[in-house]
């Protein structure tokens, strides 16, 4: 008389197709994505389109910014908070991007202005080029909903680009650069 095999459930040969861990693994990612993608049309609200909402403020340490001076050229204009763990995993990226492109960053709903330089100071960003914006008040008029959110203007002022949640850098280098 023949023994049954004997199921061993570490040998993933005897184990059924869907209960192999790589597939296990593939169908999690997979499940990651869908719900990604059914959240971002929330996460993106109403973002403008055509024309990028004219601002006229200034940096936190005092220095005028206004998104007109940036015509004729590609500019990001990139809205974060300091409470946003996103955020964090970007800052750096944003920082290196912004010593080879224009960057205006907006603090959005975060700290005052002192807050703010402390947090720039600590983290190396350049607070010449971030805006206060604690009441959402440009953020609301960019139409995002969620942090971070990048808006890649382009040289005659309208709305290219807009990614709502985490991107990586090199997507935000080659969409600044298309725009040259």
């Amino acid at each position: 008389m023949s023994k049954p095999p004997n199921i061993d459930s570490e040998n993933p040969v005897q184990l059924a197709f869907w209960q192999r861990k790589w597939v296990k693994n593939l169908l999690f990612a997979l499940f990651l994505v869908i719900v990604y993608f059914a959240l971002r049309p929330f996460m993106q609200g109403d973002v403008v389109q055509g024309p990028a909402p004219a601002f006229d403020t200034e940096s936190i340490t005092g220095q005028p910014i206004r998104l007109a001076d940036y015509r004729g050229q590609p500019v990001m204009v990139h809205f974060w908070a300091t409470w946003c763990p996103i955020c964090q995993l970007e800052r750096d990226s944003i920082e290196r991007l912004s010593k080879d492109y224009p960057v205006i960053n907006i603090a959005t709903q975060s700290m005052d202005d002192d807050g703010l330089l402390a947090f720039a100071k600590e983290h190396n960003m350049n607070p010449d080029q971030i805006v206060n914006d604690f009441d959402g008040r440009l953020m609301k008029a960019f139409g995002a909903r969620a942090v971070p959110a990048s808006f890649i203007i382009g040289p005659n002022g309208d709305v290219s680009f807009v990614e709502v949640g985490y991107t990586t850098p090199y997507g935000l280098r080659a969409r600044l650069w298309w725009l040259q």
